[in-house]
């Protein structure tokens, strides 16, 4: 499969020159995000909202490249204030209990100060299911074979 860039839509990804997510074969990786809801261009105050359109960010990037957060093998989470890391882990348990990627948590600084959470992940997308060939052509082939 090609190589295959795919954009929220932000303004933020021409202007830095990167895709919210490149599909490369059968691997996802997207990239650092966070809480902003592109599609008003805002961020809410409140953490735990941060987090949840964090994830809605993300799901729909790996949506656009055919895969789900259930297919998400690698976490990345930046997250600038050391004491807002106990309420954000149940938060991610909520999305990747079940599925537990290797995972990595980091306290850094991150470029806008509004921003509480950053998530960066891979993602491995389900093998494609084989195709089915139409039934003349499976009844052709029975009868070559006879």
């Amino acid at each position: 499969m090609a190589r295959k860039l795919i954009s929220s839509g932000s303004a933020f990804e021409k202007t830095a020159g990167y895709s919210r997510a490149v599909a490369d074969g059968d691997l996802v990786f997207v990239s650092g995000t966070t809480g902003f809801d592109y599609g008003r261009m805002a961020i809410s105050d409140e953490l735990e909202e941060q987090v949840h359109q964090t994830f809605r960010n993300i799901a729909a990037a790996l949506e656009q490249a055919g895969a789900a957060l259930t297919d998400v093998v690698r976490a990345n989470y930046i997250v600038p204030r050391a004491e807002d890391w106990p309420q954000i882990m149940p938060l991610l348990g909520r999305y990747f209990g079940e599925i537990r990627p290797a995972s990595t948590a980091i306290i850094a600084g991150l470029v806008d100060p509004r921003m509480r959470i950053e998530i960066e992940v891979t993602a491995r997308r389900p093998a494609a299911k084989p195709k089915r060939k139409p039934a003349a052509k499976k009844k052709a082939a029975a009868r070559r074979r006879r």
